[in-house]
């Protein structure tokens, strides 16, 4: 079992029950007896829906969920059908049958959003990442995982969110996304923190110990989440995730020349894997013991590892051939049968073998039929899947792009960059970022980021600009594209005054001692051509010497003020009070003539209230 399937035993374990340890098998029995023993009625919903959520095997839940949807259908009630397919989907997704599962986990979808049950629509969303990272389609996944996300969000579901966020981080890490990663885990384990659940935190600890050692970072901190995760899971004997982190362990050794722990930790995943019959994990754990031994010095523990790992290494890569000659006997042994009832045939009656043929293709005919049905009912779910899918992906690309290069994208398969010829740029830099970075906490230094961030999205909303992209701790945004606008300057310059005065009012206002910063930010205006980049993951930037010259006005300005060029304060100068600076060296331009921007003409005051900036 794949670290990708364990975390979804997880969330699975929580969605059905927080307390699944505690029950016994023999409940979900308990509850088919009653059903069976009962009428029909109103009743039996309540017991499905009770039965379904004790019970595990996949052909147990295809069972109880037809009952469950045929129940409701007849009941025409609408939340328990929901039920149904969730759990039809779940099964169908247990057995590997994805397509199945994705079907039946939209109509459940559908069904949430028609009752608005935002709830269920979430988890259903994380479901539905669940089925398609388990399908190795992690492009797919992180979108329904975000889906998922974002509703948690909004309707403050904290402990759902927890898992969710975990699931979309797992997600990411198999992706080798593993800043993105980091990101989802920390929240993911400050929720379990916060709800003390020390199960989940476990989970997320071991996590990011993997992460960080991925990322090649901290070894003595990846070392120590991961001891604290396993010293937990090993009191509940939760081996499916110890199998990973034992693993790294070893490789945390390893690389720090401690080759008897690196052995120890190896072992204890070997071990780990075995009680699951993990093959894949079984394969690699005897590998890396035997390359461990070999490189202490131990040459037969060595041997009979490597022994260990050819053997699993070739039970794996037979598996079809295996399969190839398991159909060959099975066809020789009907072959021989069908010989023999020849034979038989041949001393019978003429009129008893003409019946008998007639049977056989009246037969052979219907399976033919019965195989030309199923593959037409297939090719048509499948359609509606694709369409539903190509919708959904409409919408996402729209959220990616403007309205009008994204129209381009879906009809050209490419977007023809275009030159606009009167531009305003903004950038923005946080004063001794580095020296933050280095001495805050990975969770801290992202969300004072995200604090700032969030709200220059918000700024510029309001002026209608155009956010470009941020790197690290920069900023970058833009009007006049991709449609022109005669006052991109003026509006651009406001923006920048209200960050300033955001940035301000922050440290004022930080009653929580949170870690605060200044910012510097440059504007230049000038021609720009703008276009999409890349050809998996989509953005849309803009080129030219007036973005260099932005980026120049930043570097070159203060804290605490705007700095524009030259160009920038003739399109203001009307509206704005400027303080000339003088020229000033620029790198690669030579001297230029600088201004810092004080404020509005005709004592317009800029808005100190930033909460009502968006009405």
């Amino acid at each position: 079992m794949t670290c990708k399937q364990k975390i979804l035993y997880v969330t699975l374990m929580f969605f059905c029950s927080w307390i699944i340890y505690a029950q016994e098998e023999h409940e979900a029995d308990s509850l088919k007896k009653v059903y069976w023993s009962q009428p029909t009625g109103e009743n039996n919903l309540k017991l499905l829906d009770q039965i379904l959520s004790e019970e595990r095997d996949p052909d147990s839940l295809l069972r109880y969920s037809r009952l469950l949807i045929l129940s409701s259908i007849e009941a025409k009630n609408k939340k328990y059908l929901l039920e149904g397919y969730r759990s039809r989907g779940v099964a169908y997704r247990y057995r590997g049958d994805y397509i199945e599962s994705l079907e039946n986990l939209y109509k459940a979808v559908d069904l949430a959003e028609e009752l608005d049950l935002l709830f269920d629509v979430a988890v259903l969303n994380a479901e539905i990442g669940n089925t398609f990272s388990e399908n190795d389609d992690t492009d797919q996944a992180i979108i329904y995982y975000d889906r998922g996300i974002n509703i948690l969000r909004d309707i403050d579901s904290v402990s759902t969110l927890g898992l969710a966020l975990y699931n979309a981080g797992d997600n990411l890490f198999i992706r080798k996304e593993l800043d993105s990663a980091l990101v989802y885990t920390l929240e993911a384990r400050r929720i379990f923190r916060d709800l003390k659940n020390e199960y989940f935190e476990a989970y997320a600890e071991g996590n990011l110990g993997r992460i960080i050692f991925s990322r090649g970072g901290n070894l003595e901190q990846a070392e120590t989440y991961l001891l604290e995760a396993v010293t937990v899971l090993e009191e509940v004997s939760d081996y499916n995730a110890l199998t990973d982190f034992y693993s790294t362990l070893s490789d945390i050794y390893i690389e720090t020349g401690n080759y008897d722990a690196a052995i120890m930790y190896a072992e204890k995943s070997l071990e780990a894997a075995k009680i699951y019959k993990m093959k894949t994990d079984l394969e690699n754990r005897h590998l890396k013991l035997s390359q461990l031994y070999e490189e202490v010095g131990n040459i037969p523990e060595s041997y009979e590892h490597f022994k260990s790992y050819v053997i699993y290494k070739d039970s794996l890569e037979n598996v079809e051939e295996v399969k190839k000659i398991a159909n060959l006997r099975s066809d020789f042994e009907i072959a021989k049968r069908e010989t023999k009832i020849d034979l038989l045939n041949e001393q019978k009656k003429n009129q008893k073998t003409i019946v008998i043929a007639t049977i056989i293709a009246l037969f052979l005919i219907m399976l033919l039929a019965l195989g030309l049905y199923r593959r037409n009912k297939f090719i048509g779910r499948t359609k509606k899947i694709i369409e539903k899918e190509k919708n959904r992906s409409e919408i996402l690309l729209l959220n990616i792009l403007p309205q009008e290069t994204a129209q381009e994208l879906k009809e050209k398969g490419r977007v023809q960059a275009k030159r606009f010829d009167s531009v305003s740029i903004l950038f923005t830099d946080f004063q001794n970022f580095t020296h933050y970075a280095e001495n805050l906490s990975p969770e801290e230094l992202v969300q004072s980021v995200d604090y700032y961030f969030s709200a220059f999205d918000r700024i510029i909303e309001k002026y209608s600009l155009e956010k470009i992209k941020t790197v690290g701790d920069a900023y970058m945004c833009a009007s006049g594209v991709p449609f022109p606008v005669n006052d991109h300057a003026e509006r651009v310059v406001s923006a920048a005054l209200e960050m300033i005065n955001f940035v301000n009012r922050a440290k004022e206002e930080n009653a929580d001692n949170r870690t605060r910063f200044d910012v510097r930010i440059g504007i230049n205006s000038g021609p720009v051509v703008a276009g999409v980049v890349g050809s998996k993951k989509f953005a849309y930037d803009i080129w030219g010497d007036a973005v260099n010259i932005a980026s120049r006005m930043e570097t070159t300005s203060e804290v605490g003020k705007v700095n524009i060029s030259e160009y920038t304060y003739d399109l203001v100068k009307q509206k704005f009070d400027c303080e000339y600076r003088g020229e000033i060296n620029v790198k690669n331009k030579g001297m230029m003539k600088m201004y810092f921007v004080i404020g509005e003409k005709a004592n317009k005051e800029i808005s100190q209230d930033y909460d009502h900036a968006g009405s």
